[in-house]
C-alpha cells in the first residue's frame, strides 16, 4: 500500500486478529459502537453494541462529518460511563476510535473495569493525533502511550499489548494526501498541476525516509492499539 494510506487497514487487521484470540461464545461489548462496523469480526462471540446515539452525521457542520449515520440497530443506548449492565457482566470490551469523542475518557475506563470480569480483555484504539471530526463531539486530538500506561493500571488493568500504528513520515504523508480535499473545502483555490507534482515528490521523499528510518513513531504516529487485562 502507498505511504499515508495504511492507517485504517493496519488498525482493522490488528483488531480482527485481536478479536480472534477471544474464546468463542464470550460476551463482548462494543462500547461507542456507532454503526457497528466491527460486528463482522465478532461472528463467534456474543456481540452487544452500545452508543449514546446522539451523533446524526451532520453534527455542528464543522470539521470532518460523515453526512449520514445510522444507529438504529444498537443494543444499548446510554452514556458510555453508565452502561446498564451488572458488574463483571462482559468477558471482553472493545472501544475503537472513541476516546477522542468522550468528555471524560477516564470515567469510561473505570466503567469498563466495573463491567469486565476478572481476566477479561479490554481492546482499545484511539488516535495519537487527529483532525476535528464528528464535532461537536470531539474533545481530544489524541492520546499517547503514556495515557494508557499511566491510567489503565490505575484503574485495575494490566497492559498486555501496546502498538503504535505508523510513524512520523507516514502521518505526514496522510496529511499531504489530504491537502487537495481540505483546500477545496476551506480555500478558494485548488492545487495546480505543479503543486500536485510537488506533493508527489514529497510523498516519494517521505516513503524513502519511512522505509529507512527507525523510531520516529515516538514523535508522531496514527494512534495506539492497546490490549489490557482486568486484574
Amino acid at each position: 500500500m502507498k505511504i499515508g494510506t495504511k492507517n485504517l487497514y493496519t488498525r482493522e487487521t490488528w483488531l480482527e486478529a485481536c478479536l480472534k484470540s477471544i474464546p468463542p461464545g464470550s460476551r463482548i461489548l462494543d462500547a461507542g459502537a456507532g454503526e457497528r462496523k466491527y460486528k463482522k469480526f465478532c461472528r463467534l462471540l456474543e456481540y452487544v453494541s452500545q452508543d449514546f446515539a446522539q451523533y446524526d452525521g451532520k453534527g455542528d457542520a464543522r470539521g470532518l462529518q460523515t453526512g449520514v449515520w445510522d444507529q438504529s440497530k444498537l443494543d444499548i443506548v446510554s452514556d458510555i460511563t453508565a452502561i446498564p449492565k451488572p458488574d463483571d457482566f462482559f468477558d471482553a470490551i472493545m472501544c475503537i476510535e472513541v476516546f477522542e469523542h468522550l468528555p471524560d475518557p477516564l470515567a469510561a475506563i473505570r466503567e469498563f473495569a466495573r463491567l469486565l470480569r476478572p481476566g477479561g480483555a479490554l481492546i482499545l484504539t484511539a488516535p495519537f493525533c487527529s483532525l476535528t471530526h464528528f464535532a461537536p463531539y470531539h474533545f481530544y486530538t489524541g492520546f499517547s502511550r503514556y495515557f494508557y500506561e499511566t491510567n489503565l493500571p490505575a484503574c485495575g488493568f494490566h497492559v498486555d499489548e501496546l502498538v503504535e500504528n505508523g510513524n512520523y513520515f507516514e502521518y505526514l504523508a496522510q496529511e499531504v494526501r489530504r491537502i487537495p480535499t481540505v483546500a477545496e473545502q476551506y480555500s478558494t483555490r485548488r492545487t495546480t498541476l505543479l503543486e500536485s507534482l510537488a506533493m508527489r515528490l514529497v510523498l516519494n521523499m517521505l516513503d524513502r525516509f519511512s522505509e529507512s528510518g527507525k523510531g520516529s513513531s515516538e514523535l508522531l504516529h496514527y494512534g495506539c492499539f492497546v490490549r489490557a487485562l482486568k486484574r
